[in-house]
């Protein structure tokens, strides 16, 4: 079983799983983490000009805290991970 952690709204087309030659998965993450917090700020913004409703900012919002999240929990795996193989002896 293969879980995706993030696919962002901008993702390459649908099927292809494997990263392109010298893109980093990692830092799609974060881009994309990135992307969906400046959606948010842009609801909010747009919810305090009367813009939009408070329905939309709740959603995006809530849309970028699982998005930093993920993204918090995906650098603190690749750091323990990278911990544990700089503490093997060999």
């Amino acid at each position: 079983m293969r879980v995706d952690l993030l696919v962002p709204d901008t993702a390459a087309p649908v099927g292809s799983s494997a990263p392109a030659a010298g893109e980093n998965p990692f830092a799609q993450l974060v881009d994309a983490a990135g992307s969906i917090l400046a959606g948010a700020q842009r609801a909010e913004d747009a919810f305090v000009a009367r813009r939009g409703g408070l329905q939309e900012m709740v959603v995006e919002r809530a849309r970028a805290d699982v998005a930093l999240q993920i993204a918090a929990a995906a650098a603190q795996r690749a750091a323990q991970a990278l911990s544990t193989v700089l503490g093997m002896q060999l």
